[in-house]
């Protein structure tokens, strides 16, 4: 057994629950205080569920292209050539996370503002307040393809951040 790559592969795992719970809660906290603000009764309220589901969804897709980049930066940092400190991780790991969540609320906003002007005379914030759940459903479901979408060239921008090693180009 290779106890490196054992190592490496429980801190992932560490750090991938850790970063998924945070996220994840605080996008909760943020969504159940701008939809309800203490005004709507939040039980059985099937709309919100199916639209802070797709957003989960969203949000988990984005984050499972940043995991791996951070995965490499560890990697990394294991390499004798490389000179990564303990500092230098978290700071790409922020990074990187900061980036991911942007661009999730980015995608997320534009989505609900694309499909806001698809469907004139139609607010579908105020749908999913009043559990709506069809506009939910139909606004979750552009927001899970839109960041299908997008996710690879998420992946491709974090993983430009990561700092190789400069490496000559013999083709040239």
């Amino acid at each position: 057994m290779n106890s490196t790559l054992f190592n490496l592969a429980v801190i992932q795992i560490i750090i991938s629950v850790l970063i998924a719970v945070s996220v994840l809660f605080i996008s909760f906290k943020i969504l159940r205080k701008i939809f309800f603000n203490n005004s709507i009764d939040q039980e059985n309220h099937l709309a919100f569920t199916i639209f802070t589901s797709g957003l989960f969804v969203s949000i988990g897709m984005i984050l499972s292209e940043i995991i791996p980049s951070i995965s490499n930066i560890i990697r990394l940092s294991i390499q004798d050539a490389n000179e990564l400190t303990f500092t230098s991780i978290i700071l790409y790991s922020g990074i990187y996370l900061v980036v991911g969540f942007l661009f999730a609320v980015i995608i997320n906003l534009a989505t609900f503002l694309l499909f806001t002007g698809m469907t004139r005379g139609l607010n579908e914030f105020n749908e999913i307040k009043n559990n709506n759940s069809a506009i939910a459903i139909l606004v979750v479901s552009t927001i899970i393809s839109i960041t299908l979408i997008i996710k690879d060239s998420i992946s491709s921008l974090i993983e430009s951040l990561i700092p190789y090693e400069q490496v000559s180009n013999f083709l040239l």
